[in-house]
């Protein structure tokens, strides 16, 4: 898991420091003022569009795992009630062979 958190973070490193020099970049590139506007602008929408694009697969991929979880939970509470069902019929059975051999010495 931790593996994973550290992978996170240097992604989310990696995304700002690109994020950063492209910022910089434009600031410094020999444009007019128009034109570095339009860019920016144009990044600006790009990195929405991939940006809303990244939240919608991350809902998705919840989405996912929740139902995963919840099939395995009901297949697990299924094996559990199934399990349950066999003590107590063992449990039955037990003391249904007990009752009849302290019926015969009660007489």
């Amino acid at each position: 898991m931790s593996d994973h958190d550290d992978f996170g973070s240097f992604l989310v490193g990696f995304v700002v420091g690109g994020l950063t020099g492209a910022v910089v970049a434009l600031l410094f590139a020999p444009q007019s003022g128009e034109e570095t506007r339009t860019v920016i602008k144009e990044k600006g929408i790009e990195l929405r569009d991939k940006a809303s694009l990244t939240a919608d697969e991350a809902i998705a991929r919840a989405e996912a795992a929740a139902a995963d979880a919840k099939v395995r939970y009901e297949e697990l509470a299924a094996e559990v009630k199934s399990r349950g069902q066999e003590v107590i019929s063992s449990a039955k059975k037990a003391v249904s062979k007990k009752k009849p051999a302290e019926d015969t010495s009660s007489i």
